[in-house]
């Protein structure tokens, strides 16, 4: 009931990410500030050119989704390697050969899955219900139109379609499933014999010899730490923001300039009686609904004040029935056309002839009316205040940013004249490391850590160059004082080297003793001191540890009782009894259906990948100009 709607969920979700980022956001001072210029062709799919600009802009977006994953502490550096490239050219070439393919077959996606695509999506509903308030108010906040949307939905369930008709259409013949399911099934009776290091720790004698030994050859464990103690300056939006001042003027120019996105378009309540005809549905069905839906307006007319009494015993619209028939207030557009269209006509109170949809035949009663109204300048002054200042502080940040960079680095014995020509704060921090414990430290990146460890820092007693550690945050730190890495006594480590030595020695005991009691039970030992059997599965190891679980799968079963053993990686060695081997008579109907569902999208997915090889050899792809073996704009310095 959405006619104008032209969306869907992940298309909503980027508009959600827009209005919450800067823009600068999105392409970090690098991209501003250095980006290359980026002509020439890299590909051809299907004649279309991959130019670029356009790798390195999904470049771009891959590492940004990457350091969202890993922390923004990662070095974008680490992500410039062939493979990498490769995979961004792949997918890129994949999305243009789709493309290609939806075109040569003509797939088409109907206005009723766009209209039901954006009705599932919560960021723009209301007390459950599609809002075309707040549905344009994201649109109009981004300055696009129902559409552009439409164009971007429309290939993107294209797509969705072309990959999934495949993939989800795959069989997998029964006897594979069977047999897949069966070895899933499978239970096995097993017990269990552990041989803990702490176990033979008594029969582990240190020598101070033994103790010399250990600390010289792992001296690095007993190091304390390399440490700096450094003063650095950040300059980011808010540093931005503190710089620029927004007048009373511009509030007031640019409330006149957008005064359409502060006004509240004319709503109004209706409450409907529906009786369902479906468009499809046949001529008999429809005049059958139809002579329903007169008699019910006839008793709607006998007795209008019991309208939603009527609405609850007739309607058939589950979603307003039980509500007598209440549809709350709704804007132009919102519902289709043809109910649209009376509703927006009639005056309070009035109660519609049938109207037919495409659902079936209304019966309409308005019961109530707002006003299109406007907020005033008062009322959002602080709200345009905050987006002009904003956008100043963007602006304001590419102009420092140029200014940042130059200073720290034209200066570089001091950061001083940087924070006074900025008006920025000079702080400071102690006892950092490589590996600093506080990931969000300002500091803790990758980058300028490791340009602090550097010489030029550390020997030359230079600022940094400024690094960018997130989008829109640029850096630069100089070391005040050096404290270098240096090994704890030898006495003063003892009970720690004691202990380490122990728990080695104690641990290369219990595997030779497990050892030894595996190779016993082969040769015919007697089973003895096993704990209690029990029944494990590949899924369920009732307590076994992973590793052990995985050796006692692998073991044959041909003759039982059979033998295996794990070392543990929690430590120690375990021996394991597999006195029986059980096959589920009747699997778990909802397991089967599980597994076979696994396999049949993993049979899928090898299927998709050989039609797409296909429509790379039908769209002609041509890889141009090779990516892996020179800097992309993205990253070059």
């Amino acid at each position: 009931m959405f006619e104008f709607i032209r969306t869907h969920q992940r298309l909503m979700q980027f508009v959600l990410l827009l209005l919450i980022l800067p823009s600068f956001a999105f392409f970090g001072i690098e991209g501003y500030m250095r980006m290359a210029s980026t002509e020439g062709t890299i590909a051809k799919v299907g004649g279309v050119a991959i130019s670029q600009e356009e790798f390195d802009g999904a470049q771009r977006e891959q590492i940004q989704r990457l350091q969202q994953q890993l922390g923004s502490g990662i070095d974008p550096k680490v992500f410039e390697t062939p493979e990498m490239k490769t995979q961004v050219l792949e997918s890129l070439i994949r999305e243009r050969a789709l493309a290609y393919e939806i075109a040569r077959s003509n797939l088409m996606v109907t206005d009723d899955k766009l209209r039901s695509t954006i009705a599932a999506i919560p960021s723009v509903q209301e007390n459950g219900a599609f809002s075309s308030e707040k549905y344009a108010t994201l649109l109009a906040a981004q300055g696009m139109t129902p559409p552009m949307f439409e164009a971007r939905l429309r290939r993107d369930l294209s797509t969705q379609i072309l990959t999934n008709v495949l993939q989800e259409s795959t069989i997998v013949p029964k006897t594979v499933a069977k047999r897949i399911t069966d070895i899933v099934m499978q239970q096995r009776e097993v017990a269990e014999q552990t041989f803990k290091p702490a176990d033979f720790a008594a029969q582990v004698k240190v020598t101070d010899e033994l103790r010399k030994q250990y600390y010289d050859s792992h001296g690095q464990e007993f190091e304390i730490a390399q440490q700096l103690r450094i003063e650095y300056l950040v300059l980011n939006g808010d540093a931005a923001a503190k710089q620029v001042s927004v007048t009373p003027e511009a509030i007031a120019e640019y409330y006149a300039q957008n005064k359409k996105r502060y006004e509240a378009p004319e709503q109004r309540r209706a409450s409907h009686i529906l009786i369902n005809a479906a468009k499809d549905a046949s001529d008999a069905d429809k005049k059958k609904a139809r002579a329903t839906a007169e008699e019910v307006l006839a008793k709607v007319k006998a007795a209008p004040n019991d309208f939603a009494k009527l609405a609850k015993q007739y309607s058939q619209d589950p979603g307003s029935a039980e509500k007598g028939g209440d549809l709350d207030y709704f804007s132009r557009g919102a519902m289709v056309p043809q109910f649209d269209e009376v509703v927006f006509k009639m005056r309070l109170n009035e109660t519609s002839a049938l109207v037919q949809s495409d659902f079936g035949f209304h019966i309409i009663r308005l019961s109530g009316i707002k006003a299109a109204a406007g907020k005033s300048l008062a009322e959002v002054k602080g709200e345009i205040e905050g987006e002009i200042t904003k956008q100043l502080a963007s602006r304001k940040f590419a102009e420092l940013a140029e200014q940042f960079i130059n200073a720290v680095y034209d200066q570089s014995d001091s950061l001083k004249p940087a924070a006074d020509k900025l008006k920025l704060t000079i702080q400071t921090a102690d006892g950092v490391t490589r590996a600093p414990v506080d990931a969000k430290a300002p500091w803790a990146n990758a980058k300028l850590l490791a340009a602090l460890f550097g010489d030029e820092a550390l020997k030359n007693k230079r600022n940094t160059e400024a690094v960018e550690i997130a989008p829109g945050t640029l850096v630069s730190a100089r070391v005040l004082e050096n404290k270098p890495a240096t090994r704890r006594p030898l006495d003063e480590v003892k009970d720690q080297v004691t202990a380490r030595i122990v728990a080695v020695e104690s641990a290369k005991l219990a595997r030779t003793a497990g050892d030894a009691r595996l190779a016993a039970l082969r040769g015919g030992a007697a089973a003895s001191d096993f704990g209690k059997p029990k029944l494990v599965t590949r899924g369920k190891g009732e307590g076994l540890a992973p590793e052990g679980l995985a050796m006692v799968f692998k073991a044959e079963t041909a003759s039982l009782p059979s033998y295996t053993g794990a070392e543990l990686s929690a430590g120690g060695y375990a021996v394991y009894r597999i006195s029986r081997v059980v096959q589920a008579d009747a699997p778990d109907a909802a397991q089967t259906a599980n597994i076979t569902q696994n396999l049949a999208r993993q049979a899928g997915e090898v299927e998709f990948a050989a039609y797409l090889d296909n429509i790379k050899k039908r769209a002609k792809v041509e890889v141009l100009k090779p990516v892996t073996d020179s800097k992309s704009a993205v990253l070059q310095q």
